[in-house]
């Protein structure tokens, strides 16, 4: 089977190709912040000369919204906007031009109900101090040379801090094709990401027949349904608390930015914050790993895997469990575990979110009207069974799918309880309970946000 997958590694770049690769990323903040002025600017002189009682061909014309007519555009303004653009590639201009369209292209959807998910806000400017330094490449030399180096167009031969090999053996058998490179700096290092499209050879789980219930949670990260021990929550955010409030303290101590006053910040604030963000970034990193870890010895040995779909948005609603929610990472381990099972030769299934599986006693099937989360231990009133909480949800998960044995009947259906509440369904479905109604846009005020108000403001909070 064919699947796009990434491939990323770490740059040990010299100090003149740093300031290289942070060059290639002003250029596409450049570029995407002068399509975005262009866009704004047309939209105004819309608005106003509406105000004046012009209608229909009297308008100024619109400024196409595609990444070809940016493109087309700004080759023709490049050398009064960018006198110095013959320094960077054409990818990096490029790079921010398709990012602005598809800012663009995904708040009018989302404006207009055709998108669904969080609302998307007007796109805004890009700043130096507070946009992420990224860009990416999609044609011109990008490759690998030897095991240590990759080679990006413009920017040359960068030494990689570890071994490429497990992509160059892909790339030497014809299983692997790369098709961009995207560069980005994080907590003060220079990463590289290349989507590659693989040519995975099919496996298969090594227990096909067997089934297994997860139950995610906080005390444990996840419960099981068969005799595998539980996985231990290893709380990384938790562990670091005591070093991130006492970097917070020296961050709050120093003399930070203000953008009220304009004030600068100053270069003590810059090395105290950045020692901060390197904690969030190796707590980002442990915790990545920890699931990845978990997710693939599932997929390797389970055919079946049931989970439930869990409100993550609602959790973190709740003041006292959402960091706790948050430092789990629920979603992640939702997503991993859809696309390792398709790799992996797998089946997930969803249980509906409304499925009791915490009330319902996993022996004789009778549901409580409340569980608080207080009640760690479930004690059943009809059949006197008593079951650790997460364990009897995990086994309940497990009774939604039986196996059948019967030749060419269906590999799963559904077990009991499934007639209570909507039968499960496959992973990758939509997520959001929210339905979202079409807004068509009447006029181009419509589509510019109001004077005074912040773009983002125009489609409400966003929710992480």
């Amino acid at each position: 089977m064919q699947a796009v997958q990434a491939y990323r590694f770490a740059l040990d770049p010299t100090p003149r190709q740093v300031g290289a690769l942070a060059a290639h990323c002003g250029a596409a903040r450049v570029a995407f912040n002068w399509g975005l002025a262009l866009v704004r600017a047309n939209l105004a002189q819309r608005t106003a000369e509406r105000s004046y009682g012009l209608d229909g061909d009297q308008l100024t014309p619109m400024v196409s919204w595609s990444i070809y007519a940016f493109r087309k555009r700004w080759n023709t303004v490049k050398h009064h906007v960018a006198p110095w653009w013959a320094e960077c590639s054409k990818e990096a201009y490029a790079c921010g031009l398709e990012r602005l369209a598809a800012a663009l292209t995904n708040w009018h959807q989302s404006r207009t109900g055709t998108r669904k998910g969080p609302a998307v806000g007007f796109p805004r400017f890009k700043t130096r101090r507070t946009s992420v330094q990224s860009v990416r490449f999609t044609t011109g030399a990008i490759r690998l040379e030897g095991r240590k180096h990759v080679v990006l167009p413009r920017l040359g031969r960068i030494k990689v801090h570890e071994s490429t090999r497990k992509l160059a053996r892909r790339i030497e058998q014809g299983t692997a094709t790369i098709r961009s490179a995207t560069v980005r700096q994080e907590a003060g290092r220079w990463f590289v990401a290349f989507s590659v499209l693989v040519q995975r050879a099919g496996r298969a789980p090594t227990r096909p027949a067997a089934l297994i219930g997860v139950d995610l949670g906080v005390k444990n990260l996840a419960v099981f349904s068969d005799d595998r021990p539980a996985a231990d929550n290893p709380k990384h955010l938790a562990g670091a608390q005591r070093r991130l409030r006492r970097l917070s303290r020296t961050v709050s101590r120093r003399q930070g930015p203000d953008r009220r006053t304009g004030q600068s910040a100053s270069k003590r604030w810059a090395r105290a914050d950045a020692r901060r963000n390197r904690v969030h970034h190796r707590i980002a990193h442990l915790r990545c790993d920890a699931l990845h870890k978990l997710t693939t010895d599932l997929t390797r040995r389970y055919g079946t895997i049931v989970v439930e779909d869990l409100n993550v948005t609602g959790m973190l609603r709740n003041r006292r469990l959402a960091r706790a929610v948050a430092d789990a990472g629920f979603g992640e381990i939702r997503r991993q575990l859809t696309y390792k099972t398709r790799w992996n030769g797998g089946t997930l299934v969803v249980a509906d979110r409304w499925y009791p599986s915490s009330r319902m006693c996993s022996n004789c099937g009778a549901v409580k009207a409340k569980l608080p989360l207080s009640t760690r231990r479930y004690v059943c009133e009809s059949c006197g069974l008593s079951i650790d909480r997460d364990r009897n949800a995990a086994i309940n998960l497990a009774s939604l799918v039986k196996h059948t044995v019967a030749e060419g009947g269906p590999e799963t259906q559904n077990g009991r309880g499934a007639d209570r509440k909507p039968s499960p369904r496959g992973a990758g479905g939509c997520e959001s309970s929210t339905s979202h109604r079409a807004s068509p846009l009447g006029s181009d005020e419509d589509l510019l946000p109001a004077t005074g108000e912040s773009p983002r403001g125009t489609a409400g909070r966003r929710t992480v």
